[in-house]
């Protein structure tokens, strides 16, 4: 009768013994290699935030608040990212008190995202005043859209390259 030496067993189904499995956690599906570790290839993802506000508000209106709330939860995805919140004024008024505005304005999204989770740390607030309007057809549409807060984060993250099965169904 032969006397099994080591466990045979593979705890995480990913074709490697536990005995000589140096990643015993590897996700489900993952190509591995011979110490039962997985590959991983970089993804980038991108997430843009944009607040309209009304003339001379900073109050944020609630048709942007699932706008924020995506950026939070995107930002909860990557924790290693930090986000810079512009702020914006329409080209109507003083210009210091344009400045004044936009401030407030980006430090309103900013508590916002706070209130949502993220580390106060992570975020930044710049105004920008009305330094740089949204041209258009219209004066009136121009004020409109200048009147903003804006982001863009980028996160990346390693994901599993995954083995492809019979059962394996593919996005093209």
């Amino acid at each position: 009768m032969a006397i099994q030496s080591h466990d045979q067993k593979d705890s995480d189904h990913d074709g490697v013994i536990n005995a000589r499995d140096k990643c015993l956690k590897t996700p489900l599906a993952a190509v591995v290699d011979n110490d039962g570790c997985a590959s991983y290839v970089d993804r980038e993802e991108e997430n843009n935030v944009r607040v309209l506000f009304a003339n001379d508000s900073s109050i944020i209106p609630l048709n942007f608040l699932a706008e924020v709330k995506r950026m939070s939860d995107f930002l909860d995805k990557y924790p290693e990212t930090y986000i810079e919140l512009k702020g914006y004024a329409s080209p109507v008024g003083r210009h210091e008190y344009n400045i004044k505005l936009s401030q407030r304005r980006a430090k309103e999204v900013r508590e916002q995202l706070i209130a949502s989770g993220v580390v106060a740390e992570r975020i930044k607030t710049v105004g920008f005043g009305d330094l740089d309007p949204i041209t258009s057809n219209s004066k009136e549409t121009t004020n409109t859209l200048s009147r903003r807060v804006v982001a863009k984060v980028v996160g990346a993250k390693g994901y599993p390259i995954e083995e492809w099965t019979i059962f394996t169904l593919r996005d093209n």
